[in-house]
Order: structure tokens, then C-alpha cells, then sequence
């Protein structure tokens, strides 16, 4: 009978990442056959009864993938400690299904969401580089020094140095005294676009994810959502 480790297993039981699911088993949340492990290189069969927070879970058969357009005032995750919306109050499935990734409460657009924890690593872990693509309101006109400082990389998070990105001005309100810009990157740094946009001393008015990959969210009304097609879950992997 096939072995697989239990981080694995997790994952594809729709749990959450396989990043997530080791800390999981290292923080003592998970047992096997009536014992807390708490091992990595622990390994289990279909047969094995695998507990998560006392419920027992098994993988999933029908993987399902999502693409919400999230949005503003809903946090991304699945339940929330202070009792605010979620992102799963809009995404009503009979399955169980995790964000991919997350977008702050402030910042509308393009989320996915699935049960299946190998496509949430693969589009989650670094060297992959999923783009994600970002419309942005900031204050004050934006220039093209700060442009190419955007895409060259700017200093966040003490001294963390931005990868590339692509910067495109998409309008400058002279009059508001405001700036409509593009950003696209990789990277999925905690509030990284905000960030960004501090560095070159603009603040951030609005945030919204356009894309993801070749994803968008043009044709999806804010607050609903749709399957993702089979074409369109190839191209992410």
C-alpha cells in the first residue's frame, strides 16, 4: 500500500499548503491513528485515521478551483479570530476550500481559492514567480524616476530590496492631485505593493488585483465568483 508523508497528505485533503500543513504537524495539531505527531518525515496510507484539530479528514477526490473577485472589507482567510467577514462568506461550495495566498481587507480583486494543497504550493512558492498584476490610486503625481525605481526594486521590511517589476503610469489626475498606475510582480510579500509605493513617499488610495498569471477579473462582477476553466488552471502550473 502506498506511502506518502503526512505533509502530503494534508495538502491534498485540501488542509492548506504544504508550507502550512509542516507547521501544522510541528505545532501539535495533528494525530495519527489516536497520537499527536509531530515528526515531518512521518508517513501514512489511506488507511491510516488522520485527525486535524480532533476531525478526521481524508484527501479529497473532486478538486475544485475558484476565482473570486474579492471584495473590499473581506479578510482572506477562512475563519476569522475577530469575527469579521471572510472571503469564504461569498464562496458557498459543499467542500472545503482554502485561499490561495491573500489579499489585505483593504485590497479588492483576483483571489483563488481550491481543496487542492499541491496547486496552492505551486502557486504560492517563490520560485514559481506567478505574476500578479495591480491597479493602484496613489497620491501625487507619480514620475518616471519613481517608475524606474519601482522597477529596478525598492527597500521594504528594514532591508529587504524588491525584486523587478513592471510599472506602467495608466493616468495622472493633475487636478486631484492623484495617479492611476500598473504594477505586476512575482513576489508575495506581506502588503508588498503598499510598501512599495511608500518608498517612493507615495500613499497608496486604492488597490486592486487585476490578475493573476493571465487570470483577470475584468468579466467578473465584484463579489461573485466562477470555476476556473481547465485551460486556465494549466497555465498557473
Amino acid at each position: 500500500m502506498k506511502q506518502i508523508r503526512l505533509q502530503k497528505y494534508l495538502a491534498e485533503a485540501g488542509i492548506a499548503s504544504r508550507r502550512k500543513c509542516e507547521e501544522l504537524i510541528l505545532d501539535g495539531k495533528i494525530e495519527v491513528n489516536g497520537k499527536v505527531v509531530t515528526e515531518l518525515g512521518t508517513k501514512v496510507t489511506e488507511n491510516d485515521k488522520v485527525k486535524y484539530n480532533g476531525k478526521l479528514i481524508s484527501p479529497v477526490e473532486e478538486k475544485i478551483y475558484i476565482l473570486l473577485n474579492k471584495p473590499i472589507g473581506y479578510v482572506t482567510t477562512v475563519k476569522d479570530q475577530f469575527g469579521r467577514d471572510t472571503v469564504l462568506d461569498l464562496v458557498k461550495v459543499d467542500k472545503r476550500i482554502v485561499p490561495v495566498g491573500r489579499l489585505d481587507m483593504y485590497t479588492s480583486g483576483a483571489l483563488i481559492l481550491t481543496n487542492d494543497g499541491e496547486f496552492v504550493n505551486k502557486l504560492t512558492h517563490p520560485k514559481n514567480e506567478v505574476n500578479k498584476t495591480y491597479n493602484v490610486t496613489i497620491s501625487g503625481k507619480i514620475t518616471q524616476e519613481d517608475v524606474d525605481k519601482l522597477q529596478k526594486g525598492v527597500k521594504i521590511d528594514d532591508n529587504y530590496i524588491t525584486k523587478p517589476a513592471k510599472v506602467k503610469i495608466l493616468k495622472i489626475d493633475e487636478e486631484k492631485n492623484i495617479s492611476r498606475i500598473q504594477i505586476t510582480i512575482h513576489e508575495g510579500k506581506n502588503r508588498q505593493v503598499r510598501k512599495m509605493c511608500n518608498a517612493i513617499d507615495k500613499k497608496v488610495l486604492a488597490l486592486h488585483r487585476s490578475k493573476i498569471g493571465d487570470i483577470d477579473v475584468k468579466d467578473l462582477k465584484i463579489g461573485t465568483w466562477r470555476y476556473l476553466t481547465e485551460k486556465e488552471i494549466n497555465s498557473l502550473t
